[in-house]
């Protein structure tokens, strides 16, 4: 881990000592997607109401700049100039690193088909099936733990071989033992745990950004 990766976790609990009991958690969460995103993996997650609006913030934090600017590598930028020489000032000016994570939320059509047609409990399973390989990772966000579609995408993730990295509140459940990771939130109140969850994932993806893209 990188000096300024640390100083982020640092200041996150300087900043929120009531969550100080899940850093270990957390830099887990961060092992895991490194070791993920450095073997060209992918992150996939998913949850229902306020945690799939976390989803799409999580996803909006990652796949552009969040804290860094994150330019595009030198041999890529080449190819753009040999490629489309008319138009590859705006392409390299504009185009970020990213880092790769699909919110399985957000595809209106297949889940609403999905769950007319077959079972809505498994919209979120069906996703991980048809996204998910080996060594990539899920992360799922219950505040309950026991959210019946997203542990059924928890139990997807592992036959296929995948991390799931579980994002919940202080009373745990089920999610808890299909995980390899558990970030236990202190709170049992709904919108705590969301606040909560918004501190972390934020701590989560700047250590995420600064380790892959800061040299």
């Amino acid at each position: 881990m990188k000096y300024e990766t640390k100083i982020i976790l640092e200041k996150t609990f300087i900043d929120h000592p009531d969550l100080i009991q899940c850093q270990s958690d957390l830099i887990l969460a961060w092992e895991i997607l490194i070791k993920s995103y450095k073997n060209n993996g992918k992150l996939l997650l998913c949850g229902n109401g306020g945690s799939a609006a976390d989803c799409e913030h999580i996803v909006g934090e990652l796949m552009k700049g969040f804290v860094l600017k994150r330019p595009i590598p030198e041999d890529y930028k080449q190819k753009i100039k040999n490629k489309y020489p008319e138009n590859a000032q705006h392409l390299i000016d504009n185009l970020q690193g990213a880092l790769p994570a699909i919110s399985l939320v957000s595809h209106v059509a297949l889940n609403s088909a999905f769950s007319n047609d077959v079972s809505a409990d498994m919209c979120f399973a069906q996703q991980v099936y048809g996204y998910g390989d080996t060594g990539d990772v899920l992360i799922a966000l219950s505040t309950s733990g026991r959210s019946i579609n997203v542990c059924n995408a928890g139990q997807v993730a592992n036959i296929k071989g995948m991390k799931t990295i579980a994002i919940i509140g202080s009373v745990g459940g089920y999610l808890a033992s299909l995980s390899d990771c558990v970030i236990k939130l202190p709170s049992t109140e709904t919108y705590k745990i969301q606040e909560e969850t918004l501190v972390l994932y934020h701590c989560l993806c700047a250590m995420l950004e600064r380790e892959m893209f800061d040299s």
